[in-house]
């Protein structure tokens, strides 16, 4: 290889990519987005949340031990120490809780971007809907469910993660992705107003983290749309990049329904225009 080439193969080293998965899933949900990620040319990172390691059936066998009382500061700390050891913070991309954390942590420096997919909502965020509540009424029904790992029956799942998806779909996505999940981090973000120490407080007026795009799709029911759009609204005094979308028709699992290919290719879209090469 000629000096030129080398020059230029240095100037289009990939950018760090990582994703992080939500609730109720593990990171086999994001397996169009990495495929798609990793032809665009970047690296592709998806680290699984504490006990979410391995397939799926694993991690359903596993749930009721290793995931009971598992709490959101110990998932965002799990992240904190990946990322700590990289040569510098990656780009972050979390769907549902995991939009949550791509948030807390882009808040404080853990990483150059920020993409949050039907993000759960950070301290501070006060509108609350019937279809929200709905879907977090299969955890928050029993207080007991806080130390437990609780699982949800296709009908709760179609309702909040899939429910403008066809029965097929819906029940393919099920199979494939859904697992019982610990209880605990919906009651910490349901509570989080009644707790100084709350692990998802986020600086909303925060003018040094890197830029910050909000997605949100129009028949989500687990995080509507006026709910990522009042999280949106809370930087809005912030001199730091931070956006908006709206994906219409998409429900809760716009990262793995039809129309999946629209919301990625977006994402990078938005990347190549606020995240400067290397």
């Amino acid at each position: 290889m000629d000096k030129a080439s080398k020059m230029e193969g240095k100037g289009n080293m990939k950018e760090n990519v990582m994703f992080i998965h939500g609730l109720w899933m593990t990171p086999l949900s994001w397996e169009y987005f990495t495929k798609r990620f990793q032809e665009l040319g970047y690296n592709v990172m998806t680290p699984a949340w504490p006990g979410h390691e391995g397939n799926v059936e694993e991690v359903r066998k596993n749930a009721p031990s290793a995931l009971a009382d598992l709490g959101l500061a110990e998932i965002i700390e799990h992240y904190k120490e990946i990322i700590q050891k990289m040569d510098e913070p990656p780009i972050l991309i979390g769907h549902s809780f995991g939009g949550l954390i791509v948030q807390v942590l882009l808040d404080q420096g853990f990483g150059k971007a920020g993409i949050a997919i039907d993000p759960a909502p950070p301290k501070g965020i006060h509108t609350i809907t019937y279809s929200e509540l709905k879907s977090a009424f299969p955890v928050l029904s029993r207080p007991s469910n806080r130390h437990k790992a609780v699982g949800l029956t296709f009908d709760q799942f179609k309702y909040s993660f899939a429910n403008t998806m066809s029965e097929e779909d819906a029940r393919y996505a099920y199979d494939r992705y859904a697992i019982p999940d610990t209880g605990r981090v919906l009651f910490e973000d349901i509570t989080d107003d009644f707790n100084s120490n709350a692990p998802d407080v986020v600086n909303y007026n925060n003018n040094n983290r890197g830029p910050l795009l909000l997605i949100a799709g129009s028949k989500d029911h687990t995080v509507p749309e006026r709910v990522v759009k009042s999280n949106y609204g809370k930087y809005k005094d912030s001199n730091a990049v931070t956006d908006f979308k709206e994906f219409p028709g998409r429900s809760h699992l716009i990262i793995a329904q039809e129309g999946w290919q629209e919301v990625a290719d977006s994402a990078s879209d938005w990347l190549k225009q606020n995240v400067a090469s290397k």
